[in-house]
């Protein structure tokens, strides 16, 4: 096995309970996963036809419970009944800007991001720019200035390990400290969770999955593998017909993240019709520069109490440059993993000096030496390669 080899996460949130979904999400009968060409607006297997709702109206017509809701900001009284406040709100009235700021808590989650993740600048300032409109349209609601809520879902593009998780998880702190999601829950799936394996079994499962996810964020990882366009029998389409009605008559209740790969993700958008027009915000994760996988390393190590001495810092520097090279890098996570390994060497090392010595220093628990390192087979020369027998991780 590699000496940091990806390892597929699943990476899913447990919530209790979940919403019930509201009627706009498709009704399916048992033959649901047989493909028709009348659309999910059709009869049910009683005969009786679905009851389908349209798309909610997201300006003055949005019902009042949704109205309410959005922003997070309450509208002062003597504004309430105004017919017009963007002519009879005078320009130079004041807003309360700080307190909202504050009540937000939104520089702590904007902090805490920068704390997780390096680099990464043109990511962060995406989001920046997200909370930011948020934030003023908050601003706007106090003074009974109205807008439509903007469309949130969004598609978070890059290799592994570039944060697209992460991102996605301060995301829906955002989107539920501003009031635009009822919960600050984040489900993450994938096409197992999503589709099912023969009649009648994809429509039970995503609808499961959308229950789960309501009021909050469904983060949907290599979203390309859903749908496969040239199987004609793939089951995925019905996964896919379902997740555009949500998307846009729940977006209201409902933020959808779709990750993956760029070109993977290109092709998925161009083979379903009306997904990207859904989709509001695309983002880039750039792979990390060895100075930055550096930084993310001494982030982990200071995190988990471990230290490295100048030349173990070379030896790693050297180990992350080779295995770029190799197959299945995975960014961060390969750094993560890297750890892991060194962590075992070290944990080796310090028990056979105890079994010696009888007797560690602090100093011996939180070391990891250049030995820690240059053990691994990556520095095997072609420990990728057509070797007869494997190095030691």
């Amino acid at each position: 096995m590699a000496d940091d080899e990806e390892t597929k996460e699943e990476e899913q949130e447990e919530e209790e309970g979940g919403k019930e979904v509201g009627s706009s999400m498709p009704r399916k009968g048992p033959s649901s996963d047989s493909k028709s060409e009348d659309g999910p607006d059709q009869a049910d297997g009683d005969g009786k036809k679905s009851k389908s709702k349209k798309s909610p109206n997201m300006g003055t017509g949005m019902p009042d419970e949704v109205k309410n809701r959005f922003g997070g900001a309450e509208v002062d009284d003597k504004y309430l009944e105004l017919d017009d406040p963007l002519e009879e709100i005078p320009d130079d009235e004041e807003v309360d800007a700080k307190a909202l700021i504050e009540d937000s808590r939104l520089p702590e989650v904007m902090e805490r991001l920068d704390r997780e993740l390096v680099a990464l600048k043109q990511v962060k300032s995406r989001v920046r720019e997200v909370a930011a409109l948020l934030l003023v349209d908050r601003m706007r609601r106090s003074l009974a200035l109205d807008a439509s809520p903007p469309t949130l879902h969004m598609s978070f593009t890059g290799n592994p390990g570039t944060g697209k998780t992460t991102v996605a998880r301060r995301m829906s702190d955002i989107l539920f400290k501003l009031g635009y999601i009822k919960k600050g829950h984040l489900v993450a799936v994938s096409r197992e969770d999503l589709v099912g394996q023969y009649v009648g079994h994809t429509a039970p499962k995503t609808q499961e999955v959308l229950k789960k996810a309501m009021g909050g964020v469904l983060f949907i990882d290599e979203a390309y593998h859903i749908y496969k366009v040239d199987n004609e029998r793939d089951y995925g389409q019905e996964t896919v017909e379902m997740l555009l009605q949500v998307m846009e008559n729940d977006r209201h209740d409902l933020v959808v993240i779709m990750a993956g790969y760029k070109e993977e993700m290109d092709r998925f958008f161009n083979d379903v019709p009306g997904l990207s027009s859904r989709i509001g915000h695309h983002i880039d994760f750039p792979d990390y520069d060895i100075d930055e996988l550096m930084d993310i390393s001494r982030l982990m190590l200071k995190e988990q109490h471990y230290r490295m001495g100048e030349d173990t810092e070379k030896a790693f520097q050297e180990y992350l440059e080779k295995r770029r090279e190799q197959p299945r890098f995975a960014n961060a996570r390969s750094v993560r993993n890297a750890i892991d390994r060194a962590r075992m060497r070290h944990a080796i090392r310090v028990y056979d000096t105890a079994e010696e010595k009888k007797t560690l220093t602090k100093g011996d628990l939180v070391t990891l030496i250049e030995e820690d390192i240059t053990r691994s087979r990556v520095f095997e020369e072609g420990a990728y390669g057509d070797v007869p027998e494997r190095a030691e991780d």
